[in-house]
């Protein structure tokens, strides 16, 4: 029975990843306004019912990509050692998820355009954000000891490693940091961040 439960779960998570990766596709080949839950659902071979199971809507599927990676850095950092600064936690986890092989950073990158070339995604992207983000801030409220609701600290704190982790990105992408790789500029990120960003 457990298995099976498993096996069905595993199955569902397949359906909404490629339901998400089908409407990402069709909204960077026609843009997000010509896409239909329909279209979506046929690249896929499900039906429009089966879409509307798991999204509410054409840009929501977009940005599951983007909800489900603030997952893995809730899940990340909930796995790392108890006892370990903070600082150090976070490094690991950012490093992690920049070298994972199984990451697109180009297709990270060509959904990040997409979506700041429409109002509609941008819109579901704040919404989106406001709801998930506040989850990596609890994580770090829970491993300092302050409070996500009144402590400044575990909110700047996230917020400045997410800020981070977009500029290397977006510098890495450019194609003209020379760094080896985007793992050189997260930690150098990282190691400005730690030291307070003196000026250069």
């Amino acid at each position: 029975m457990t298995s099976e439960i498993g096996l069905r779960d595993r199955k569902k998570a397949a359906t909404r990843a490629a339901l998400s990766t089908a409407a990402a596709r069709l909204a960077r080949v026609s843009g997000i306004e010509s896409v239909t839950a329909d279209a979506i659902a046929s690249e896929v071979g499900v039906s429009p019912r089966t879409f509307h199971n798991y999204f509410s809507s054409k840009e929501e599927a977009v940005l599951a990509h983007f909800e489900e990676s603030v997952y893995d850095w809730v899940n990340l950092l909930r796995a790392r050692p108890s006892d370990e600064p903070i600082w150090d936690s976070l490094e690991h986890v950012v490093v992690q998820i920049v070298t994972d092989g199984t990451r697109s950073l180009e297709e990270t990158a060509a959904i990040m355009e997409l979506v700041e070339s429409s109002p509609a995604l941008l819109a579901k992207k704040l919404e989106v954000h406001l709801r998930v983000t506040r989850l990596i801030g609890e994580v770090i409220a829970e491993r300092t000891g302050t409070d996500i609701d009144t402590d400044l600290y575990p909110n700047l704190l996230h917020t400045v490693v997410g800020a981070a982790c977009r500029a290397s990105f977006d510098l890495w992408m450019g194609g003209k940091s020379g760094a080896s790789g985007p793992e050189e500029l997260v930690r150098g990120a990282m190691r400005q961040l730690r030291q307070g960003l003196p000026q250069p």
